[in-house]
């Protein structure tokens, strides 16, 4: 099948101060990254989530799956409203220095790689759990995924959006009713919470120009931006078409 040039080459996003997270408005590619409740780890959130993951790394943790669960980007421009404008950059998440927002890759929905990470990550804290904690009977992955899916929709009944922060932290932290994992560190060691958008964004890098957005930022694919660097851009998408996205 041939490589189809990725279209999410920048998006503008909202913060959240009663909750401290970010949130998409708009993006170039709204067909299959529909902004309405998708939100976006900060350069301060992936960072804490990648320390909550080290423990599963002994049980098979993937690089692969976890790099391509996320699309980079870096702030562009800050707007007087406070929303900050952010372009996609040709870099390893993993492997990058800068400080980067990282955007859950749903552009296919419950098949899509951000999904993928979402049961990964589940499957090994089920083996970590049942490693290190003696329980009557084995947890299962079904065991998990049934306990969390009644926190989504409880949240789907306040009409409340699921933060990929949250749904991330759920999973890493899980642990059956009655039980803990020895040697866990508390919450208290979770990022500080910025109160405003500039607060958040002021010590971050920003590109120099806005010529990136158009006619660098040319991929062949989601997972592998730097293949096609040099290529004609394209211009930023507009409208709005509904996408399906695991919450």
């Amino acid at each position: 099948m041939a490589a189809t040039t990725s279209k999410l080459l920048w998006c503008t996003i909202r913060f959240n101060k009663d909750k401290g997270t970010w949130w998409v408005k708009e993006n170039s590619d709204p067909k299959h990254y529909e902004p309405d409740g998708l939100g976006i780890l900060d350069p301060f959130q992936f960072p804490w989530v990648l320390d909550m993951m080290d423990p599963l790394r002994e049980y098979g943790l993937s690089n692969e799956i976890l790099e391509a669960a996320f699309v980079p980007f870096q702030v562009h421009s800050v707007e007087k409203d406070e929303t900050v404008r952010l372009a996609r950059v040709a870099e390893h998440i993993l492997d990058s220095e800068e400080q980067l927002f990282a955007l859950p890759n749903v552009k296919d929905g419950d098949k899509g790689s951000y999904a993928d990470l979402l049961e990964h990550i589940m499957r090994l804290r089920v083996k970590l759990i049942n490693d290190t904690i003696k329980l009557e009977q084995k947890l299962t992955v079904e065991d998990v995924d049934e306990q969390l899916s009644e926190l989504r929709n409880q949240a789907l009944i306040e009409g409340r959006d699921i933060h990929p922060f949250e749904e991330i932290t759920d999973i890493l932290e899980f642990v059956p009713q009655g039980h803990e994992v020895p040697g866990e560190d508390d919450d208290d060691d979770k990022p500080a919470r910025a109160t405003s958008a500039a607060e958040e964004i002021s010590d971050l890098p920003e590109v120099e120009d806005d010529e990136k957005l158009d006619k660098e930022l040319k991929w062949d694919d989601e997972e592998a931006p730097e293949e096609a660097e040099g290529e004609e851009g394209e211009g930023p998408a507009g409208g709005g078409a509904s996408g399906g996205r695991r919450r």
